[in-house]
């Protein structure tokens, strides 16, 4: 029988989660991103002819933003879509053709296709650009690489951009190594950790800031900034940001199993669990298996129709504020043959934005201390990092 006195105790401990739960629904129930406070940028568009770089993340509540300015009468004149298309339904990858919004009659010009940029004929019919996309704040998601490329854009033509900030589901810690210039690539394009802490806002500062546009052009930048956000407010992404990140759990562990693609391990596309579960057909890495096949958003994907074995992390703890190294290694080390573990493309090396992490492990390098070698990189970013920053760390106690 419990005592009197462990009772208490328990009633306490249950107590303070409750209140913590609280907290945080009521933080996060607070939040308003920039798209929603459109009393902060309606009337810069008024009269204009607007430009809008957005895809199915950008939402006021339930209802698409081009709906929401085109019901206020704000001519919208072109919508850039980035990598999925303005829908979000083309898998990753796919190139993606200019054509008409059947909803909106509005003209769709791609960014994934022939051009990342908008060419100075398509910004000419426009006075003003606005981007609004949902990133998960890791380097190599390209939706902050479109951004870099409307970012030249507007520098070279002249015209004003204006980013509707919206939380860093990943903004919480920064971590990875920091890109070495000679791996620059869609997939990395800045001098930025993989996990650099950033909002989409923030980071456009820094790259206008920082003279990281062609040129050194700086383009005419306003940020709508999310209300009542800090870089440790836990978000919750009420649309998913692509076809094979579906849920938080993906969301989160997507900065760290990424690097698997670059392997020959799979990371789940072609099934139910995609950035959740990890395995290959050559080395049975775990009790769990999985299939891959073709099906809409995971056109072809890697080991397709091949039985795969290792783990669902489906259900992982990833509470630490950091990349979670030890099963790149671990399968690594298990791999039947490790010269081929890699994928002969440098596929790896652009991902991790340098080619020494793919040397360290298999130099048999220890975490440790591929870790402490990310180190001084890391501290020269944060201190780049803090002249940036729109939102605090942490709320004040």
């Amino acid at each position: 029988m419990m005592t009197l006195h462990k009772l208490f105790f328990i009633a306490c401990c249950l107590l303070f989660v409750a209140c913590q739960a609280q907290t945080t629904q009521k933080t996060s129930a607070s939040l308003q991103t920039g798209a929603a406070q459109m009393a902060l940028y309606l009337p810069a568009l008024e009269g204009k002819r607007i430009g809008m770089v957005v895809n199915h993340t950008s939402r006021v509540g339930t209802t698409h933003l081009v709906d929401s300015l085109l019901s206020r009468g704000v001519l919208v004149k072109t919508i850039f879509a980035p990598e999925h298309g303005f829908r979000g339904e083309a898998t990753d990858g796919e190139k993606i053709t200019n054509s008409r919004d059947p909803r909106t009659g509005v003209f769709i010009v791609s960014l994934y296709g022939k051009n990342s940029k908008p060419t100075p004929a398509q910004m000419d019919s426009l006075d003003v650009v606005i981007f609004d996309i949902q990133d998960v704040g890791t380097r190599f998601y390209t939706y902050i690489s479109t951004m870099h490329y409307v970012m030249e854009a507007c520098a070279e033509t002249g015209k004003p951009l204006i980013i509707l900030d919206r939380p860093n589901p990943n903004g919480h810690y920064i971590d990875g190594p920091v890109l070495d210039p000679k791996f620059k690539s869609f997939v990395g394009m800045h001098p930025i950790p993989v996990v650099h802490g950033l909002t989409v806002g923030e980071l456009a500062t820094m790259i206008n800031g920082e003279g990281w546009l062609g040129g050194g052009k700086t383009c005419k930048l306003t940020v709508v900034p999310v209300k009542n956000y800090t870089h440790q407010t836990p978000y919750v992404l009420p649309v998913k940001p692509s076809p094979n990140l579906p849920n938080q759990q993906a969301v989160l562990l997507y900065p760290s199993l990424c690097f698997f693609e670059g392997t020959v391990v799979s990371v789940g596309r072609g099934t139910d669990k995609q950035f959740q579960v990890i395995g290959s057909p050559y080395t049975k890495y775990g009790p769990y298996t999985f299939t891959p096949v073709d099906k809409p958003g995971a056109v072809n994907p890697p080991l397709e129709g091949q039985l795969c074995y290792g783990l669902d992390l489906s259900n992982a703890n990833i509470s630490k504020k950091e990349l979670m190294l030890n099963y790149l290694l671990d399968f690594y080390n298990r791999a039947s043959d490790k010269t081929k573990f890699f994928l002969a493309n440098n596929g790896f090396d652009r991902l991790a934005g340098t080619d020494q992490l793919r040397k360290q492990i298999i130099a048999g390098v220890s975490e440790a201390k591929i870790r402490e070698s990310w180190q001084p990189a890391l501290n020269a970013y944060r201190l780049t990092r803090a002249k940036y920053l729109l939102y605090p760390e942490r709320v004040k106690e």
